[in-house]
């Protein structure tokens, strides 16, 4: 597979890169590294003809510890991986990053490219001539999910490693363009929809992710895929908890990644876990709670139900891990 003709702009200041892309409209499209996008042109996923590249800017890229944490939308992600700032409950974004596709692809892609990773799904991630022959769907300009016919959305799922992390931080995004800018919870960037994931408006730029101070929190990412590299999450599940003194849980996040086409907060878990110790009846109440609220559909790796169940053993195996870390405190 080729790569379609385009042109390709190379703005140094990221208001030089909103007027651009203000400029050529729905033609137009960013790149930082590309390890998403190119392949979508080449299956000719995407139609932009204009490129607009992100890496010449300067401001987009750097991690910087302010209290909480500061990290540039275009900054590596193998940077992510190693920074000496990302200890204690930020190693869970570090975790998460040490686990995003291989080293050539970590040196290449960036933390705003992986937050806003687009939906994956085995009937769309396909090449054109594949996609022709069996009949387009919603996400490709159809009228039907090839996945489930009699609904009314797309069903692919988000893969993003670094999204249900930031949901569990509690962080936040901003958001550049022409227009001016704008800040969002990071759960607030994703809408579970297939067809439009993101909530990012024509023209915007994600330029930064922002990470509260921790006080007192301990949070982990878990995995689930085939292989020990290379793939994308068949469960991902981030959790974070703050403890008293005593042991007992006064805040608790849990997020799932790639049972939804969204990074999915599952706040009845949560509610479960808070004024009790992580103990194992907790633990289990909360897992199955979250395994409640997943449901996994038939377009990826494995089957739905044994993806369920691993939601359910994957969320009790962070809050065990959490419970252990608090106890070694």
């Amino acid at each position: 597979m080729r790569l379609p003709a385009f042109t390709y702009l190379r703005p140094r200041e990221l208001g030089e890169a909103c007027a651009m892309l203000a400029e050529h409209g729905a033609e137009a499209a960013v790149v930082a590294g590309g390890t998403d996008l190119f392949p979508k042109l080449k299956r000719r996923q995407v139609a932009s003809s204009v490129l607009v590249g992100l890496q010449g800017i300067g401001e987009l890229r750097g991690i910087h510890a302010n209290g909480g944490l500061s990290i540039g939308a275009g900054t590596r992600i193998s940077e992510v991986v190693s920074h000496p700032a990302l200890g204690g409950p930020y190693a869970a974004l570090a975790r998460a990053a040490a686990m995003i596709a291989s080293p050539q692809i970590r040196n290449a892609g960036t933390v705003g490219g992986n937050l806003c990773l687009d939906v994956r799904c085995d009937y769309y991630d396909r090449p054109a001539g594949w996609r022709e022959a069996l009949g387009y769907c919603l996400k490709a300009g159809a009228d039907v999910c090839r996945l489930a016919s009699g609904g009314y959305r797309c069903w692919a799922i988000s893969t993003s490693d670094l999204a249900p992390v930031a949901l569990a931080l509690e962080g936040t995004v901003r958001l550049v363009s022409a227009a001016g800018e704008r800040r969002l919870p990071a759960c607030d960037l994703y809408r579970n929809d297939g067809t439009a994931h993101l909530t990012v408006a024509p023209g915007e730029v994600l330029a930064e992710l922002n990470v509260p101070p921790a006080d007192g929190l301990r949070a982990t990412y878990l995995k689930l895929r085939r292989r020990g590299s290379i793939d994308f999450p068949l469960v991902g599940v981030a959790a974070a908890v703050r403890l008293d003194e005593g042991g007992i849980c006064t805040d608790a996040r849990i997020a799932l990644g790639a049972v939804a086409s969204m990074p999915l907060r599952v706040e009845a878990a949560e509610r479960l876990l808070v004024g009790r110790a992580l103990d194992r009846d907790a633990i289990t109440e909360a897992a199955e709670a979250a395994a409640a609220v997943a449901k996994p559909m038939n377009n990826t790796d494995l089957t739905p139900g044994y993806r369920k169940r691993m939601v359910r053993v994957y969320v009790a195996r962070a809050l065990s891990e959490l419970a252990a870390c608090g106890a070694e405190g």
